[in-house]
């Protein structure tokens, strides 16, 4: 029987000979490589490619993803490489987060590293900071409101918070493992690291996390930090990308590094 692994390195293969395309680097981007999966995760592979060179000499707008229908617990999508480019010179979140993931199912060719190795020039304190305080805030009006909440909710509120408190104190881009921010970040036999250990224990058993009470430690802890960080993130600067010239430089290499 095969392993998701070996099921997902067959879908990657599939797709390059279905697209016509080299896929550069493919990982973990979901609850799986954050730390808190539930037995009944899917597997969200998300993968850069890039295609021939002709593809790009064209004077009409083509579509730069590709995505696949979930199947057997996995949800596959991607970027073409000039997409993630672009993206990389805004400091996109997702994507900084992809090059950090713990899981890796792919890595193909040099330019996934040389990405990793740049990211910090091209990272933005302030945008960064304004993605997860954005994810936190919906999440929280969302899921984490009245006398009973969905408590797995919690994972997806704490997350993007932390991440926000990371910025704050290192400048860098976060890590995606949870309970690297924990440990990082919370006081360790506090009363909030002793609900966060127990509920994180909670989800890795498998057991299911549903409606139940609030817990009022995370809530407080979180109701405080979303304000503070509001305005901890008006006095962040926004980072000039001085990069364009060289990602210019690394597409050509990497058309004529996979494509000869």
């Amino acid at each position: 029987m095969q392993t998701v692994q070996e099921a997902i390195a067959k879908q990657l293969d599939r797709l390059e000979s279905e697209e016509q395309i080299r896929i550069l680097y493919a990982c973990e981007s979901g609850s799986r490589a954050w730390g808190f999966p539930s037995q009944d995760s899917d597997y969200d592979v998300r993968f850069i490619y890039i295609r021939k060179p002709e593809w790009y000499l064209s004077i009409f707008d083509k579509r730069d993803v590709i995505e696949r229908p979930i199947s057997d617990k996995l949800d596959i999508s991607g970027w073409d490489l000039r997409k993630a480019l672009n993206l990389y010179r805004k400091s996109n979140p997702p994507l900084l987060e992809w090059l950090q993931s713990p899981i890796r199912y792919a890595e193909n060719y040099r330019v996934t590293e040389q990405l990793r190795e740049n990211s910090p020039l091209t990272f933005s304190p302030k945008s960064c900071m304004y993605h997860y305080l954005n994810m936190a805030r919906g999440n929280y009006r969302m899921y984490l409101q009245g006398e009973r909440v969905r408590i797995k909710k919690y994972f997806y509120v704490l997350r993007p918070v932390l991440a926000c408190e990371w910025i704050e104190r290192y400048g860098e881009m976060p890590p995606m493992e949870f309970d690297v921010l924990v440990e990082r970040l919370i006081p360790k036999n506090g009363e909030l690291w002793q609900y966060v250990q127990q509920l994180l224990a909670r989800k890795k058993s498998g057991e299911e996390l549903d409606y139940e009470p609030k817990l009022s430690p995370i809530n407080d802890y979180l109701e405080e930090r979303l304000r503070e960080l509001e305005q901890s993130a008006v006095s962040l600067n926004t980072v000039e990308n001085k990069l364009d010239e060289q990602l210019d430089v690394l597409f050509r290499l990497s058309l004529q590094d996979v494509w000869g």
